[in-house]
């Protein structure tokens, strides 16, 4: 029968306190901090020092344009660039609301918006997919064509587009605002370019199972273009939202003013004389919050074009 001796014991006890003390050293260690060099750190504040300052410029006239908006008519003829009305005043939106055809104006901008924008979105993705995939004679200098036209600046072509809904009879019609504009030579070049990123091994099981070419875009290849999608919608969505020049053109009825047409109207004075700076910088600030509401809801989707494809 073996028996443990007072000296045994201890040796015993000092073996776990020494690995405890031993681990207990190693998790106390303090961590080396990695140290960044005197030139990469002022290089850095200076470039952040240079993004907000340029955030600051760009936001500022939009900032004016809210505060001026609730100020009084002396008030921001005075002090146009204060940021803080001396006198709160919401008569510009009352006046709006009131004076104005306002829900006119954004009834005819929001349906227009819409009909072009989900007429980008499904023809634009058609043509791409189509510029993309399949071989056809003159593919090329279709192609070639839409370069080119986006390098055409849009006023260029807004004498021969009031020719040409003239001659159709669609002029000062909705169908005359909304048709020239369901197609996009950009959204089809970004369709395009999308649609070459996806592996055509993905459609060849489709094709196998009978599926035809628009089965194979509707069901398999659409889907995994979302985030290119998603890019398109913003951009038609913006694009058609403030759409000005076409307007002016294409109708000459008040009852067809959209919000762009409407507010360059208060510009130019029509309900009074005087400047009447709250009044338009309103209508500004009302006309700017869609927009800017649906890029921060999908600013995180419009920043990444090729997720769909790689996750395909």
């Amino acid at each position: 029968m073996s028996t443990i001796g007072p000296g045994s014991a201890a040796s015993a006890l000092e073996v776990p306190v020494a690995a405890a003390a031993a681990q207990g050293t190693a998790v106390d260690r303090p961590r080396r901090r990695r140290t960044v060099p005197g030139r990469v750190r002022t290089g850095l504040i200076l470039s952040y020092l240079v993004l907000v300052a340029l955030a600051v410029i760009y936001i500022y006239p939009f900032l004016i344009s809210i505060a001026g908006s609730f100020k009084t008519d002396n008030e921001a003829t005075a002090n146009p660039l204060s940021l803080l009305p001396q006198v709160w005043s919401f008569a510009a939106y009352e006046r709006l609301f009131t004076d104005v055809p306002l829900l006119r104006w954004a009834g005819n901008s929001a349906l227009i918006t819409i009909i072009v924008t989900l007429g980008r979105v499904f023809f634009d993705s058609l043509a791409g997919y189509a510029l993309s995939r399949l071989r056809f004679p003159g593919r090329s200098a279709v192609f070639a064509a839409f370069i080119a036209i986006l390098a055409v600046p849009n006023v260029v072509l807004l004498i021969p587009r009031f020719l040409v809904l003239k001659e159709l009879g669609l002029y000062n019609t909705y169908a005359g605002m909304i048709i020239p504009l369901i197609i996009d030579a950009g959204g089809i070049f970004i369709m395009k370019q999308f649609f070459e990123s996806i592996p055509v091994s993905v459609e060849e099981a489709a094709r196998i199972d009978g599926a035809g070419i628009f089965r194979t875009f509707w069901s398999i290849v659409l889907p995994m273009a979302r985030p290119a999608l998603i890019t398109l919608f913003i951009l038609s969505f913006q694009g058609s939202w403030n759409e000005f020049a076409h307007f002016v053109i294409s109708r000459q009825d008040p009852a067809l003013n959209t919000l762009t047409t409407g507010v360059a109207s208060l510009v130019s004075g029509q309900l009074g004389t005087g400047n009447q700076y709250p009044l338009r910088l309103a209508s500004a600030v009302l006309m700017s919050i869609p927009v800017a509401v649906l890029f921060f809801v999908f600013q995180r989707r419009i920043m990444n074009t090729t997720g769909g494809a790689e996750k395909g």
